[in-house]
């Protein structure tokens, strides 16, 4: 069978073929080009050597009937390189954002250190553009919706974790809607004591408020203004938050059986089943090998470690 083939079940409820396929050593990475340069990739592999899309051959749902997601990390906590799922290239592996020519990093906001969580992705969900959300007013952001997991370990790049969902914060984007899932890591020693949005206040205290600053100021040394929240810059709670990623999820649903693309966004798969996009492992193989084999590239500029102290409101 397909890891993380879309299949109907019974009753028209939608299983995931490979859902156990969730953690480190049931899938990998394979990086490709030169780290810190434009060229780099990273593609992800299951545990048969199939090459996935992370956005649309990893399952959502590790287990539905438990609510427990599969999320791809990104960006590991406390780095900076704003590192995301390319949609817009076939297979979408994940790679460096560009701005004006330059890899891009985010600044350092005093007091904070790069990102101040393991940031990433819920694969199989797209926030579409062309939809107006009725919670917020504001369209969707045209990715897979994102998640920062709160959890104790520093993840890596490309790991797939399993998390369960607390709440969600409704950022403005730049006039657009783009939710942050706050969730935490199954795995993790404490994840037992995290099941609402309020334990996460009860139990680390501040962590949230400094979301919502972060996510309010991190593109200021860029020149642009503060970002704007829904619901007043409050968390929603956890059955809010399933509401909000299945609404996205069936979003991805209708993308992916498209015969054309939507929005720019690349459907190439290696499992969904009745895709029109979906392609040959050989297929698979040849994109991937568009890119040199992996090797070191630049430093990282020193700069990017620097504070950045500017005005908080």
């Amino acid at each position: 069978s397909r890891a993380g083939a879309v299949r109907a079940g019974a009753g028209g409820e939608e299983t995931c073929v490979g859902a156990k396929d969730t953690r480190g050593a049931m899938y990998r990475v394979e990086e490709r080009g030169l780290s810190n340069t434009t060229s780099y990739r990273l593609y992800l592999r299951n545990s048969q050597g199939r090459i996935l899309s992370p956005f649309h051959d990893i399952p959502l749902w590790a287990s539905e009937s438990q609510n427990v997601f599969n999320m791809v990390v990104e960006v590991p906590r406390w780095t900076n390189a704003k590192m995301e799922i390319a949609t817009k290239e076939p297979l979408n592996p994940i790679k460096q954002d560009i701005k004006k020519g330059n890899l891009r990093f985010v600044a350092n906001i005093f007091p904070y250190k790069g990102y101040i969580w393991n940031y990433g992705a819920l694969p199989q969900t797209w926030e579409d553009p062309t939809h107006t959300d009725e919670l917020t007013g504001y369209v969707g952001d045209n990715d897979p919706i994102d998640v920062c997991e709160i959890g104790t370990k520093v993840c890596a790049r490309g790991e797939v974790i399993q998390v369960k969902v607390l709440g969600t914060l409704a950022l403005i984007d730049e006039g657009e809607t783009d939710w942050k899932i706050i969730a935490i890591d199954i795995k993790d020693p404490e994840a037992d004591q995290f099941n609402n949005i309020d334990d996460v206040e009860r139990l680390k205290p501040g962590y949230l408020a400094a979301s919502v600053d972060w996510f309010k100021r991190y593109k200021l040394p860029d020149g642009k203004p503060e970002n704007k929240f829904a619901f007043n810059g409050e968390f929603k709670d956890k059955d809010f938050a399933i509401k909000v990623i299945k609404s996205t999820h069936a979003f991805w649903k209708a993308l992916i059986m498209k015969k054309s693309p939507t929005e720019g966004i690349n459907c190439t798969n290696t499992t969904v089943s009745g895709s029109p996009s979906l392609c040959s492992e050989p297929d698979a193989a040849t994109l991937l090998n568009k890119f040199p084999e992996f090797g070191k590239g630049d430093s990282t500029a020193a700069n990017v470690d620097q504070w950045w102290y500017g005005k908080k409101n």
